[in-house]
């Protein structure tokens, strides 16, 4: 375990989340799409898979406790959450069902889907955007790498140019966490 070994890790995290200044106008763009989405009356709809469900766990809860800010709460939920209803739904339907499934009993036109992926290829999350869609609603999303199959199923996304899944999870969630200062700022009280 050297410190070198440490300093070349941050340095390159470092790195990245400089490279992703160029997204600056993109991140506000989605920020001002969360704001109109809660505006609205809308909901977010947050889902991935292993880490990035674990994020949308966390989003969720953001948005719907509080970030900085004391103020009402955003209408926000994580797909990922529902133990029973995750198992049921890969079992009776497949795998590749669970966010699809929930976005068709709960995502309404209004709504936006925010889905994150390292990969962009897993099949349930390509199947979320499709339904959205389908569904008339908006969906965006957090990738990583190229953006994979799922980016050209959605409305809009930011790509973090890594293929290193930890490394793309930590600035999806830097990134998501200015998009929450943006719209707690925005509509906060």
């Amino acid at each position: 375990m050297s410190v070198e070994t440490v300093t070349q890790g941050l340095r390159t995290r470092a790195r990245l989340l400089e490279a992703l200044v160029t997204e600056s106008d993109n991140v506000a763009r989605l920020a001002r799409r969360y704001a109109e989405t809660l505006r609205g009356g809308g909901a977010l709809l947050f889902a991935g898979n292993g880490g990035s469900a674990a994020d949308a766990q966390h989003l969720a809860t953001e948005y719907v406790v509080r970030f900085r800010a004391s103020r009402p709460p955003f209408r926000a939920i994580a797909l990922t959450t529902d133990s029973s209803l995750l198992t049921a739904c890969a079992n009776d339907l497949g795998f590749a069902e669970i966010f699809a499934r929930q976005i068709e009993a709960l995502a309404r036109p209004g709504d936006l889907v925010i889905l994150h992926s390292t990969s962009g290829d897993s099949l349930n999350v390509c199947r979320a955007a499709e339904t959205a869609r389908a569904r008339g609603v908006a969906v965006v999303g957090f990738l990583g790498a190229d953006g994979g199959a799922v980016r050209s199923l959605l409305d809009d996304a930011i790509v973090v140019p890594s293929h290193d899944t930890a490394t793309v999870q930590e600035a999806h969630l830097a990134l998501e966490h200015l998009i929450v200062a943006l719209v707690e700022g925005e509509l906060g009280s």
